[in-house]
């Protein structure tokens, strides 16, 4: 039994708080119990006013592979999932779009892999800042269903989506800036302290004043759809867990989690092909 907190929480400059995904041995997978203890915080940084910015960082060797594939029965989702179709979706959405009406500006911090979930979660950040040689993409499409939520039209436009979305290839934190997934991308050992810099900038603005700025490009969002839009695409990712694909890749997972994920990228030599102990994506 870990006793580790799966979530760390530290001020590491004025006005700054930073929450650490701390699964590093499950490469940050979103676990039930880690996604409660992450909204938990950040609820509470969003009514700390001594807090100004929020940042959200992986340890270990990545940001987040995604969700927790091997999910401990006994933890609790962060809400109630419905056993209708869609239910998972419609309740990952309920997630993203609350950090996004929190007043509080959260800036995802990424590194290693940042894939299907994790990228999910990165996307619900007002800020996305990016290692340069990140892997950033969503395998899932390949042999399970589409997306969660999809955010990739709305940040990468249709052709740049259309890629993503017909391949599952990964892009680097380079790319991804070129993209549109991110507001910039460092050299791995800098991201810290330019994350760190950012975020004391953003501290710098008055709280009142800074929830209204980000109300304003969200409102933008909304008014050209992206929530309708997600929450449309979250219904067509219940479709895809009927197709006789998707049946018989989840059947795959009873021979265990790593040959399932296996079986989905080895004709494609990335991801987890050589990987032997990951219970995410």
């Amino acid at each position: 039994m870990n006793d580790e907190p799966v979530l760390l929480i530290d001020d590491p400059a004025e006005h700054v708080r930073r929450l650490t995904l701390n699964r590093p041995d499950k490469r940050n997978a979103l676990s039930h119990g880690l996604r409660s203890a992450l909204f938990d915080e950040l609820r509470r940084a969003d009514r700390d006013r001594d807090v100004r910015v929020v940042v959200i960082r992986g340890a270990g060797p990545c940001f987040s592979a995604g969700y927790d594939l091997a999910q401990d029965p006994g933890e609790r989702p962060p809400w109630t999932i419905s056993s209708a179709d869609g239910g998972w979706a419609r309740h990952v959405l309920q997630g993203w779009f609350e950090m996004m009406d929190l007043s509080i500006p959260i800036i995802a911090q990424v590194h290693g892999y940042c894939l299907a979930g994790g990228t999910e979660l990165a996307t619900a950040c007002d800020l996305v800042y990016v290692a340069e040689d990140a892997q950033i993409g969503y395998p899932p499409v390949r042999s399970m269903s589409s997306p969660d939520m999809g955010w990739h039209v709305w940040l990468m436009g249709m052709r740049r989506a259309m890629e993503a979305m017909l391949t599952g290839d990964s892009m680097s934190g380079t790319e991804a800036v070129e993209a549109g997934f991110a507001n910039r991308s460092f050299a791995g050992d800098d991201l810290d302290s330019e994350v760190l810099a950012v975020a004391q900038r953003v501290a710098k603005v008055p709280a009142d004043l800074q929830a209204l700025n980000k109300r304003v490009v969200h409102r933008a969002m909304e008014a050209m759809g992206m929530r309708n839009g997600m929450r449309a695409t979250a219904d067509i990712n219940a479709i895809g867990f009927h197709q006789p694909s998707s049946i018989e890749y989840h059947q795959r997972f009873a021979e265990g989690v790593t040959t399932a994920l296996s079986s989905r990228d080895e004709t494609f030599g990335d991801y987890r092909t050589a990987e032997s102990d990951d219970t995410s994506s």
